[in-house]
């Protein structure tokens, strides 16, 4: 009865881990495709700084995925107890990083506030020509979701660093490409009429407020499925003579 069920785990471990070996080799041909996809994909990628990074995530969670996925197929089919615990101490590390990231993001929810990005915006935001990581990204996250500012366009007023050193422009150009109005460039870059008036905190807000039940689901089933991992690799680990 007790080999029975040993080999229920272990073929119930399998056949987990070889989903997420698939899913890590999936993730990993997509991230290297993007890098050296001969097309020019790489070239526009490259030129967004969210885009960008999410590659590289997409590469490091993929790695991650393929490593483990690989050691508990191993483990289970060879019943090696050195793959197993590997696995063991691999599924550990990424479930107490993900408690971490967790309390932090508790700790430090008050960086998240309006006023805070507000306050940042106003303090480092150079312009839509500059190469500066924090500036890039906000020129991103700007043309990603049509908005212009934390609140509004009135964010870029005299005694933020980017009127400092475009004080002949009210708004950055990044909040006047649009194609589907007809209007100067110059009229509104001078504050005539702003085109994109919507604030990027509301507009990220109401783009993610659809997601945020999922990701919450979601995030309860992969530290389930963590748990539960850990639980099938002790037992088979322990029932290894």
């Amino acid at each position: 009865m007790e080999g029975d069920c040993l080999s229920c785990i272990k073929y119930l471990m399998f056949i987990f881990n070889f989903f997420i070996f698939l899913g890590g080799a999936f993730l990993l041909g997509v991230g290297i495709w993007v890098l050296v996809d001969p097309t020019g994909f790489r070239e526009i990628v490259a030129a967004n700084p969210l885009l960008f990074t999410g590659v590289y995530a997409i590469l490091i969670l993929g790695g991650m995925l393929f490593l483990l996925g690989f050691l508990g197929c191993c483990g289970a089919i060879r019943e090696n107890k050195c793959l197993l615990l590997f696995f063991f101490m691999l599924i550990l590390v990424i479930f107490l990083a993900e408690l971490a990231v967790a309390i932090l993001a508790f700790i430090f929810r008050e960086h998240l506030t309006r006023d805070y990005f507000t306050k940042e915006l106003k303090t480092h935001y150079q312009g839509t020509n500059s190469t500066d990581v924090f500036t890039s990204t906000w020129n991103a996250i700007m043309t990603t979701f049509d908005c212009c500012g934390v609140n509004s366009a009135e964010d870029f007023e005299e005694q933020s660093l980017f009127r400092r050193l475009n004080p002949s422009r009210l708004v950055p150009e990044v909040c006047c490409q649009r194609n589907d109005l007809m209007m100067s460039k110059e009229d509104c870059l001078k504050g005539i009429m702003p085109i994109r008036n919507k604030g990027c905190y509301s507009a990220v807000v109401d783009y993610f407020e659809t997601y945020i039940y999922m990701a919450g689901a979601l995030a309860i089933v992969v530290l389930t499925i963590e748990l539960f991992a850990m639980v099938f690799a002790m037992c088979l680990f322990r029932g290894i003579q």
